[in-house]
C-alpha cells in the first residue's frame, strides 16, 4: 500500500470527529433550550443515523412539557430503550422527546447517575452532573441581575459565550459592539452591557477586558438599553431552567 493511500481515511476520520463535537454543541443547546422532538424525529434522526446514535447513547433522554417530565429513559446499547430501573421502556405514539435537564430529573437524578456510572457511560458534556443555580426571591422581582455588575471579563472569554447560544449586539457609532445578549423561549432577550465594547473586525482594538455594566431583561429579542417602566419584565417569568442555564453561563464567564 502506498504512503498515501490512508490520507482519505485520516480526512474521513477527521471529517467524523468533526462532526460529532458539532452535533454534541447543538445537542447541549437543544437541552439548554428545551427543544422538543416528535417519536418519528426521535428514531429516525437519533437513533437511526449511525453516527449520533453513539451521542444518543450517553445522554438521558425524557418525554413532557417544558413545566416537567412524564419519564425519563436511556438508549441502550442494543438501541432499545430502558428506564432508570433498566426495565424495557416504551415511546407513546404522541409523546415529545427532549434531552432531560437535571432539574426536570427531580428525585431521578441520583438513579440516573448512579445507572451511568455503573455502565462506565461517559457523557458528551455535563448532563446528570451539571451544576444548577436559583435566582434569589430579589432578583425574582427585579428586571436587572445586580451580582454581575461591575465585573471585568476577557473579550475573549465574552466571545466565548456565542458557543453558548449569546450573540453580539448590533454595531453602534464606529462599529462597535456594546452588548451581547441571549434570546428567551418566551419572547425578548437578557442583556450584558459591554464598557468599552467589542470593536467589529478588530475584537481587541478597545481593550482587553470588558466591564458588565449592566445585566437586565429586554423586550427585544436582540437586546438593547434597559429602561425601566411599569410594565417592565422580572426575571420572575423564567422558567426554572432557563434562569439556571442563565446563570451558569454568566457565573463561569465571571469566575
Amino acid at each position: 500500500m502506498g504512503e498515501g493511500a490512508g490520507r482519505p481515511f485520516r480526512g474521513r476520520s477527521k471529517d467524523v470527529r468533526t462532526l460529532a463535537a458539532s452535533q454534541i454543541a447543538r445537542f447541549e443547546l437543544a437541552m439548554v433550550t428545551q427543544r422538543r422532538w416528535t417519536v418519528q424525529e426521535f428514531g429516525d434522526y437519533f437513533i437511526g443515523h449511525p453516527l449520533l446514535r453513539h451521542v444518543v447513547r450517553r445522554l438521558v433522554w425524557a418525554t413532557g412539557t417544558d413545566d416537567g417530565i412524564d419519564s425519563s429513559f436511556r438508549v441502550a446499547e442494543d438501541l432499545s430503550l430502558a428506564d432508570v430501573s433498566d426495565g424495557e421502556y416504551t415511546l407513546a405514539d404522541d409523546a415529545v422527546v427532549g434531552i432531560a435537564h437535571p432539574l426536570h430529573l427531580g428525585a431521578g437524578l441520583a438513579g440516573w447517575s448512579e445507572v451511568f456510572a455503573d455502565y462506565e457511560i461517559l457523557q458528551p458534556f455535563d448532563q446528570l452532573g451539571r451544576a444548577v443555580h436559583a435566582l434569589t426571591d430579589e432578583e425574582k422581582a427585579s428586571g436587572t441581575l445586580t451580582r454581575f455588575a461591575g465585573i471585568d471579563v476577557p473579550t475573549g472569554k465574552v466571545l466565548g459565550l456565542e458557543r453558548r447560544g449569546w450573540r453580539r449586539g448590533a454595531p453602534q457609532d464606529a462599529g462597535v459592539q456594546h452588548w451581547v445578549y441571549r434570546t428567551l423561549p418566551g419572547g425578548g432577550s437578557v442583556t450584558v452591557a459591554l464598557d468599552p465594547g467589542i470593536a467589529v473586525g478588530f475584537v481587541g482594538a478597545l481593550g482587553e477586558n470588558q466591564r458588565f455594566s449592566g445585566v437586565f431583561l429586554s423586550t427585544h429579542d436582540e437586546g438593547g438599553v434597559y429602561r425601566p417602566r411599569p410594565e417592565s419584565p422580572t426575571f420572575a417569568g423564567l422558567d426554572a431552567v432557563t434562569a439556571s442555564e442563565l446563570l451558569r453561563d454568566l457565573t463561569e464567564v465571571t469566575a
